[in-house]
């Protein structure tokens, strides 16, 4: 990293390394390697992989609510069998 005319800390990504990732996300020299970063690709990349993971999240949430519903239910009905099998062994 670098520090700006302010002294913050400024952080960037080697176009090389950002090149073996996915190549349509640096610009090229006259001789074919990687010159530069293109943000706002990288940009709209990562916006868009942070939107299929808050999707996949929010599908894994109602998944699981639904899940654990019918393990409510389960144990609800395996109660009910207990006491089915409860009753019908004390009057015996």
């Amino acid at each position: 990293h670098q520090l700006d005319s302010e002294g913050a800390p400024q952080f960037g990504l080697v176009a090389e390394e950002v090149a073996e990732v996915d190549p349509d996300l640096v610009t090229r020299d006259e001789q074919g390697k990687p010159y530069s970063v293109r943000y706002d690709a990288v940009n709209a990349m990562l916006l868009n992989e942070f939107l299929k993971k808050h999707r996949k999240g929010e599908e894994q949430a109602c998944r699981l609510e639904k899940l654990e519903s019918r393990i409510t239910q389960l144990k609800s009905l395996l109660s009910q069998r207990d006491a089915e099998i409860q009753a019908v062994t004390d009057n015996q």
